[in-house]
């Protein structure tokens, strides 16, 4: 989930804009979206959210170190969107927002991130590492792979971490950037310094994750997947989810390298681990906290805890090209999934920026 040290920080800067309604987001947003020649971005049709329940069959290509599952929407050699999800969350985030896409014309590919579904270690030998810029370089290599010179990153969570870094080390590869509770690559250093107690209190699984209770918790099948459903209805409390939907999504936790991968990149995120050192030219790079250069809109979920209250002000200077900010009311952490339409057409609309 997000940067807690961006979260302390914005905590302070009061409740700032009202939080907007979807119905009125969606047409304003659409029409100040145009492209270049100012034609304007197309309107994503209304959909009720869970009107898709899966993907059909699920792909697999060898990419870097991993033989990565993805879920593939639309025209083949349309414009891209690479949608990238986050803990404790799958594929199936996307499962409205793809087929929205694709109707619309894009090409659109949904990836398991390494530990989760039929992603796959290529080699037993390899460190089931999981900072932040081993994550980023995975989509890289699916890129490269699929031969994708450059997409729209969109995601929420792990995947706006994953979007961000790849936009803000190798813009070349983004057409634009959906990102959801705004800048949030990872300062290890700022994490060491103690939060609000608040904050703090948000974070408990992360804390939990750091002991060895919470070590058997997450190796153990049944317990992780029951943890994961404790947070579901922590982060989104107006999204009434089924035992159906939840389960779909539950399978791909039973990767054999979900428990490391999980374990690792939130004891790595809080300084209990060190890096790989393949790894650390990216990470002094992403210490700096670099800007963002591409276009971007970033979209607050109003009921999510780890939302900085705010019109994204706290975040505001690190994206530096064309660049809007959305709050999206009563809706929790799993944005794509509880909203699909708004999310979709914010998608839309920054390839339009």
């Amino acid at each position: 989930m997000i940067n807690r040290r961006t979260f302390s920080k914005a905590v302070g800067l009061g409740t700032g804009a009202a939080a907007v309604s979807l119905s009125g987001l969606q047409s304003n947003a659409s029409a100040a979206a145009r492209q270049p020649g100012g034609t304007p971005a197309p309107t994503v049709p209304s959909i009720v959210p869970g009107t898709h329940t899966g993907f059909g069959t699920i792909k697999q290509i060898k990419a870097g170190v991993l033989d990565i599952g993805y879920a593939e929407a639309g025209p083949a050699h349309a414009p891209v969107v690479i949608l990238l999800h986050g803990w404790p969350y799958d594929i199936h985030s996307y499962v409205d927002v793809a087929p929205l896409l694709a109707d619309l014309g894009y090409r659109v590919i949904v990836p398991y991130l390494r530990g989760h579904g039929s992603t796959r270690f290529l080699s037993r030998h390899t460190p089931r590492n999981a900072e932040q810029s081993a994550i980023a370089l995975d989509i890289i290599a699916l890129m490269d792979a699929l031969k994708i010179d450059k997409a729209v990153l969109a995601g929420f969570d792990w995947g706006s971490r994953t979007a961000d870094i790849i936009a803000a080390l190798w813009p070349e590869r983004v057409t634009s950037l959906v990102s959801t509770t705004g800048y949030v690559i990872t300062n290890v250093k700022a994490q060491l310094t103690p939060a609000s107690p608040a904050v703090e209190h948000n974070w408990w699984y992360q804390w939990y994750f750091a002991t060895d209770r919470g070590k058997q918790a997450m190796e153990n099948v049944d317990e992780r997947i029951a943890l994961c459903r404790y947070v579901w209805t922590l982060v989104s409390p107006n999204w009434h989810f089924d035992d159906a939907t939840f389960q779909r999504t539950a399978q791909a936790f039973h990767n054999p390298d979900y428990a490391a991968i999980v374990l690792y990149n939130y004891r790595w995120r809080i300084g209990l681990i060190e890096g790989e050192p393949r790894y650390a030219r990216y990470e002094k790079q992403l210490a700096a906290q670099p800007s963002i250069h591409v276009p971007t809109i970033t979209l607050d979920p109003a009921l999510d805890p780890f939302t900085p209250p705010g019109d994204g002000t706290a975040y505001r200077s690190h994206f530096t090209g064309p660049y809007e900010h959305r709050t999206i009311a009563n809706i929790g952490h799993n944005l794509p999934q509880e909203a699909p339409t708004t999310f979709a057409q914010a998608v839309v609309d920054a390839d339009h920026l």
